[in-house]
């Protein structure tokens, strides 16, 4: 996944207008002259997967205008230990204050996202299956939150509702059956559009499949029904499962023999991981 530099540019400078507002930082501006050049670590707290680095070091970029310099002793997707220096900056202490928060703010959310999605993978590693993501995301921040998931070893799933067909509950009551749904999507879209239809019983599994869909999730399936589904479907649709997945029914969901588990955790209830700026 190659992140576009325009959309990164975007939400930084709405990221650094927050905290600067239209005064700046009262308190780096009547303290710290530009005069004044620093060195300084990234340094971790606790061990994690880092994601991140590429939106860190633009927020300098911008905020510096290209006088700081930063290296990185590890890369996006690398696995750190406690008290590791991630990498190391120099340049006017002015700006690098200015884009501390932000640029850290990034970096642990991100790095919190790819460590978790690092966890879940590698439990279900012995398995077919792949971890992916949903459009569970913080407003704003969805492309950087998906990056972070991919970083982690997690397939990303659509990106909004204008790339991918994913016929909901909701689509399923207002539109009077899978069957309706499916039919009337295939008569209007590109025949290279595949469509995803949610299914939450045996029934609907059914539907699905008579209709000619393209990939069918089974939603909040316990485990005896999904092993149904499964059975049912065999190797006419691609199968993911999603709903009140985690780390604690995750390898047993895998073994039902699902293609997808899509886990809306990865980017809603993951933990930040504690990474510090220092200067030496």
């Amino acid at each position: 996944m190659k992140l576009q530099q325009h959309i990164i540019d975007e939400i930084i400078k709405n990221a650094l207008k927050e905290d600067l507002g239209t005064i700046g930082d009262i308190t780096t501006d009547n303290l710290i002259s530009d005069d004044i050049i620093v060195e300084g670590e990234f340094v971790s707290k606790e061990e994690g997967i880092l994601a991140g680095i590429e939106i860190a070091e633009r927020v300098f970029n911008i905020i510096g205008n290209e006088k700081i310099l930063l290296s990185w002793e590890i890369k996006d997707g690398e696995k750190f230990l406690p008290y590791t220096v991630i990498g190391k900056i120099k340049g006017p202490a002015l700006y690098i204050l200015k884009g501390e928060r932000v640029a850290l703010n990034f970096l642990q959310r991100l790095s919190g996202i790819a460590t978790k999605t690092r966890i879940l993978s590698k439990m279900i590693g012995d398995y077919r299956c792949r971890i992916t993501d949903t459009r569970k995301t913080t407003p704003g921040l969805r492309v950087l939150e998906k990056y972070a998931v991919f970083i982690g070893g997690g397939v990303n799933h659509r990106f909004g509702l204008y790339d991918a067909v994913l016929i909901k509950d909701n689509h399923i009551k207002a539109c009077g059956g899978i069957y309706k749904c499916v039919t009337k999507l295939k008569h209007t879209l590109s025949h290279v559009n595949k469509i995803e239809v949610e299914a939450e019983t045996l029934e609907d599994v059914e539907e699905a499949l008579k209709a000619g869909a393209d990939i069918i999730m089974l939603d909040n399936m316990d485990i005896e029904t999904m092993k149904k589904a499964v059975a049912m479907i065999k190797g006419k649709a691609v199968i993911e499962a999603s709903g009140n997945i985690n780390e604690y029914n995750l390898k047993e969901v895998a073994a039902v023999g699902v293609d997808y588990i899509s886990i809306g955790a990865l980017t809603h209830s993951y933990k930040s991981i504690d990474i510090s700026l220092k200067f030496r």
